[in-house]
């Protein structure tokens, strides 16, 4: 061992072997109380074989143990003198009622901090490239279903305008209540006599609202009209300054017989809560909110130039309700999703699955016997003037009501598989459609339960007026309202679930043709951490 003389006090000290002159020369802190033939105390939080400067003040010691001070002495025994035992490497012995002393290194000033990790399972990163066998498998596998859509899109896209209804409903006017009273049905206010007295109703006569509304709008804007309201459970009440809408059929704008009050105006109201809606999607979504509601509008769309004129032109409704869906899948999907591969499965999922349900439908409303012939159904058929097939038209509501549920499951497989990829590459096509549906099972037991309780919910005045008929449970069940109701169900439910292992044997086949990279084990730099 080469000792050095240290120029403070002249004593020897241990060299240092790291070539540096300057770090040769360099004294080392003395263990506390060796001098004083004590054994060497540890630091309180020190680690390895960092010892305490001279110049921290002495705290008080506890005595050594036994065995500390026999090593102890052993170590001078071997060296010769208490100086020399700064030198020599103590074993140590830890006591159990003392924390553990760490035994890392001291960090240096330089060292780099570790790095955050990020606490997500899933990657942000957009998927990779796909290969060109992958692209040509799956554009063999859409085309046809994308060209059959646009060619019969083109054949029934409507060029003239909506007929005209077979029933005057007036044109809509908007007015303003500004006086409501109670009165006979059988009087009217005066309008030369404003505080005039409404006529009081006989013994037995139903009463009625007597309402003063200005017209905001229309051919006799600025006026005022009196009409009367029924006052009952099923007829709404009207309050002074209440906005409602008006129909006007005639030809005298200031013959009060002339207008009929239809409804309350509730575009503000509706307005404002969309306004929250596309600020919550974009708040949360963001940029893929954004397309999330470039689809919806391109699924309004759809509805309201093609599906809807359409079907009112006198085309089939279930092969304009399908082509409809198919379009609406392929902007939604790509427009929220993007173009990729996985996005591209999902749809072709989201297809075959559509197709079952619309066959499954088909199958059993003719077996059904189920006409679609319900109220709504009847006042469209009397204001066209002409018939249409209601059972297409409700199988046509069962394929677009089921679509928006099944891009769900279909775009969540798909995106699943390819997780499962990238975490273990190994995995064959087998395993990964294995796990694939598993994962699935919980998403379609919610997914089922959802679109069950929506069609409930719809159907919820009809379960009400049938159960209080007094006719039977079975009765009820199989009458034309509630059952139409339970072949959407059913058949968007069959979809559903088919569409889970559909989905996931080609997302499985797909992807195990394909070298996807597998995920990152390096942390993500602390930036990326706190953008999340």
């Amino acid at each position: 061992m080469d000792l050095v003389t240290s120029p403070r006090d002249g004593r020897p000290r241990r060299a240092d072997r790291r070539g540096d002159d300057e770090a040769e020369t360099r004294p080392i802190p003395r263990v506390p109380g060796a001098a004083s033939g004590q054994p060497p105390r540890r630091v309180p939080g020190g680690g390895g074989r960092r010892r305490k400067p001279d110049d921290v003040p002495e705290q008080p010691r506890q005595q050594p143990r036994p065995q500390q001070r026999h090593r102890y002495l052993d170590s001078l025994d071997s060296t010769g003198s208490a100086d020399a035992a700064e030198t020599t490497e103590i074993a140590k012995v830890t006591d159990p009622a003392e924390p553990a002393e760490s035994a890392e290194p001291p960090e240096s000033a330089d060292a780099a901090p570790p790095a955050a990790t990020s606490g997500h399972g899933h990657s942000h990163e957009p998927p990779p490239p796909a290969s060109t066998r992958v692209r040509t498998l799956l554009a063999v596998l859409l085309a046809p279903f994308l060209l059959t859509v646009f060619v019969v899109f083109i054949a029934l896209f409507p060029t003239g305008g909506l007929p005209d209804s077979a029933v005057d409903s007036g044109t809509p006017v908007n007015g303003t209540v500004t006086a409501a009273s109670l009165g006979s049905c059988m009087h009217q206010p005066s309008l030369q006599q404003p505080g005039g007295q409404p006529g009081q109703p006989a013994p037995g006569e139903p009463q009625c609202l007597l309402l003063d509304i200005t017209l905001t709008d229309g051919p006799a804007v600025g006026s005022i009209v009196t009409k009367t309201a029924p006052v009952g459970p099923s007829r709404p009440t009207f309050a002074v300054g209440d906005d409602v809408v008006l129909a006007f059929s005639g030809s005298d704008p200031s013959d009060d017989d002339a207008y009929l009050i239809m409804d309350f105006q509730r575009g503000t109201p509706l307005l404002m809560l969309a306004a929250v809606f596309v600020g919550a999607v974009l708040l949360l979504g963001r940029w893929h909110g954004a397309r999330a509601l470039a689809g919806l509008g391109v699924s309004a769309l759809v509805l309201g130039f093609f599906v809807v004129p359409a079907i009112l032109t006198g085309e089939d409704p279930l092969l304009t309700g399908i082509v409809g869906a198919g379009l609406i899948m392929f902007a939604t999907l790509y427009f929220t999703h993007g173009f990729s591969v996985r996005t591209s499965v999902a749809l072709l999922g989201t297809l075959i699955s559509l197709l079952l349900i619309g066959i499954i439908s088909a199958v059993f409303s003719g077996l059904a016997q189920l006409t679609g012939l319900d109220d709504q159904t009847s006042n469209l058929v009397a204001a066209l003037g002409h018939g249409i097939d209601t059972q297409g038209l409700l199988l046509a509501g069962v394929v677009i009501g089921a679509l928006g549920v099944l891009d769900d499951v279909t775009v969540t497989q798909a995106s699943a598989i390819w997780e499962l990829r990238r975490a273990n590459p190994l995995l064959t096509w087998r395993d990964l459609y294995d796990a694939g549906v598993r994962i699935g099972r919980d998403h379609v037991a919610s997914a089922v339960n959802t679109l069950v309780l929506a069609y409930a919910g719809a159907a919820l005045p009809v379960l009400l007026y049938t159960a209080v008929s007094g006719v039977g449970f079975g009765t009820i069940l199989t009458s034309q309202d509630i059952a139409q109701e339970i072949l959407r169900t059913l058949a968007g439910s069959v979809g559903i679930v088919a569409a889970v292992p559909l989905t996931s044997v080609l997302a499985a086949v797909i992807v195990s043709r394909e070298t996807v990279p597998a995920l990152s084990r390096e942390p993500k730099p602390e930036a990326d951490v706190e953008a999340h």
